[in-house]
């Protein structure tokens, strides 16, 4: 993870790109940016121990190549838990944000709302109450999470920067359905 040091904030910054997730013992602040992607941050109080996933999907639709597992909810919430739960967080302890989902392509099918849909039904299955989320909307989101405190703040994103979350999102998404020759490969524009 390539962290920097943000010196408006004094504060360590780990960004997270989709189909990623990061975990620190340690109070910084871990951003990341979405459309209709949702993000938990979670965090464990009692051990300090907290962390973010971002993911573009809710579950995979067929075959998929194993370093892609991460972006789908499915598989991104329950690996961000284990992590968790492996560095000391206790899961009935958990504090649980949601973040996301939005619907910032008009006239395409509405993926956000199903990874919101998702990850309220993945949580109720569970027996994990949500304390806080933001989802939903016709905007993108910059989230910035403060792990010492718990504290989330939500910038939402003006028409150019949405603009740009939307591209890399959808060249995500078709990504996933374009399996490389050899490995895996992801472009970034």
């Amino acid at each position: 993870m390539h962290r920097y040091w943000d010196m408006g904030d004094n504060n360590w910054v780990a960004p997270v790109l989709p189909g990623d997730y990061y975990v620190t013992k340690s109070g910084e602040v871990i951003s990341t940016v979405l459309g209709s992607c949702v993000s938990t941050c979670l965090r464990d109080p009692d051990s300090g121990i907290s962390g973010l996933n971002h993911f573009m999907l809710p579950n995979q639709g067929g075959s998929f190549q194993a370093g892609d597992a991460l972006r789908y909810g499915c598989f991104a919430v329950e690996r961000l838990i284990n992590e968790l739960v492996k560095y000391g967080a206790r899961r009935e302890r958990l504090e649980i944000k949601v973040f996301g989902g939005g619907k910032v392509i008009a006239g395409m099918s509405d993926i956000g709302q199903k990874n919101i849909r998702f990850i309220h039904e993945y949580f109720d299955t569970e027996g994990l109450v949500i304390a806080a989320e933001d989802t939903g909307g016709t905007w993108a989101r910059r989230v910035r999470y403060y792990t010492d405190t718990g504290r989330v703040l939500i910038q939402r994103l003006q028409t150019q920067e949405a603009t740009q979350v939307v591209s890399r999102e959808t060249e995500m998404q078709r990504s996933l359905s374009i399996a490389p020759p050899h490995g895996e490969v992801d472009l970034f524009g």
